[in-house]
C-alpha cells in the first residue's frame, strides 16, 4: 500500500527507490495493510527489507494469500501456510495475520475457521474479516463467530462502509468501490486488546471526517481501557489516505491527550523543471 502512485511527490519523495518507499510511508503512519500478500507470498528477503525500514513499533497487518482463504477456504493449505509464515518471519511480533474471508464463507464454515486458527503458531497475532451478512444480522451466528475468535485469541476486523453507501457514487472511483465493497452494518465491539478497524469514507473529505466521528469516540474508549487499536482510513481512490489517517489520529488525541503523536514525515522535495 505504500507504493500508491498518487502519493509520489505529495507524501513520498519521487526520488526514493521503490525498495525504500516504506521508510518514507512510515514517517506518515505507524501501521500498514499488507494487501499485496493476498496475491503472492513475498520473498523472505523482501520482507526483511520491510522490517529494516520501519521502527520496532510499526505494525504490519498482512493479508493471507487468496489460495488459502478464497480458493481452498482454509482447508488443505499446510504447504502454502508454511511458506507464508516463513516469508513473514522477519517481521516478528509486529505482524498480524489477517484472514479476509469471502462473502460466501458463512456460519456453517465457522468450525473450519476455528480449526485453522488453532493450528497457527502460538504468539502470532491473528485477525479475521468476515463478509457474510448473517454474521451481522443473526445473533446466533454473531455469537458463534465471537466464541470461535475468542477461543483462538483472534480479533474480528470490521470493515465500516456505512458512510460510503449512504448515497450513490459521484465519481469513477466511487462507482468502482460501489460495485466491489461489502455493504455491512457498523460493528464496534473489540474481542482482544488490539482491535483493528477498516473504515471507508467518500471522495468528499468533509463526509469522510464526519463519518468517522463515532469511531474517534470508540477508539478513544478503547485507549482509555488499555487497548491498543489500529485504524486504517480509506477513500475510494485512497489518494489522500495518509493525510486523512493523521487527521483521524489528531481527532482521537483531542479526546485522549496522552496518546503519542505520529512520527514526523520527512520533507517531500518540490517539483523542479530540470
Amino acid at each position: 500500500m505504500w507504493t500508491h502512485k498518487a502519493w509520489a511527490g505529495r507524501f513520498l519523495p519521487r526520488s526514493r527507490p521503490a525498495g525504500e518507499r516504506l521508510r518514507a510511508y512510515a514517517g506518515w503512519c505507524n501501521a500498514v495493510e499488507g494487501n499485496t500478500t493476498f496475491y503472492a507470498t513475498p520473498a523472505r528477503d523482501t520482507v526483511a527489507t520491510w522490517a529494516r525500514q520501519t521502527d520496532p513499533g510499526f505494525r504490519f497487518v498482512v493479508k493471507l494469500p487468496k489460495i488459502v482463504t478464497h480458493e481452498r477456504r482454509l482447508t488443505g493449505v499446510e504447504t502454502e501456510m508454511r511458506a507464508f509464515l516463513d516469508a513473514i518471519e522477519p517481521l516478528g511480533d509486529r505482524a498480524v495475520l489477517w484472514t479476509q474471508l469471502p462473502a460466501s464463507f458463512g456460519p456453517p464454515d465457522v468450525d473450519t475457521l476455528g480449526r485453522f486458527l488453532r493450528r497457527l503458531p502460538a504468539g502470532l497475532r491473528r485477525a479475521v474479516e468476515v463478509r457474510h451478512p448473517e454474521f451481522y444480522a443473526d445473533a446466533r451466528s454473531t455469537s458463534l463467530l465471537e466464541r470461535t475468535l475468542v477461543d483462538a485469541d483472534a480479533e474480528w476486523v470490521p470493515f465500516d462502509t456505512t458512510v460510503f453507501f449512504r448515497r450513490p457514487p459521484v465519481s469513477e472511483a466511487e462507482q468502482d468501490a460501489w460495485a466491489k465493497k461489502p455493504r455491512l452494518p457498523r460493528r464496534t465491539r473489540a474481542l482482544t486488546d488490539r482491535p483493528i478497524v477498516r473504515y471507508l469514507g467518500r471522495d468528499s473529505t468533509e463526509e469522510t471526517v464526519q463519518g468517522w466521528r463515532p469511531w474517534a469516540e470508540v477508539v478513544a474508549g478503547w485507549l482509555r481501557a488499555g487497548r491498543s487499536p489500529t485504524v486504517f482510513v480509506h477513500t475510494p481512490d485512497n489518494d489522500d489516505a495518509p493525510a486523512l489517517a493523521r487527521r483521524f489520529h489528531d481527532d482521537v488525541r483531542a479526546l485522549v491527550p496522552g496518546l503519542d503523536p505520529l512520527p514526523e514525515p520527512e520533507p517531500v522535495e518540490p517539483a523542479t523543471l530540470f
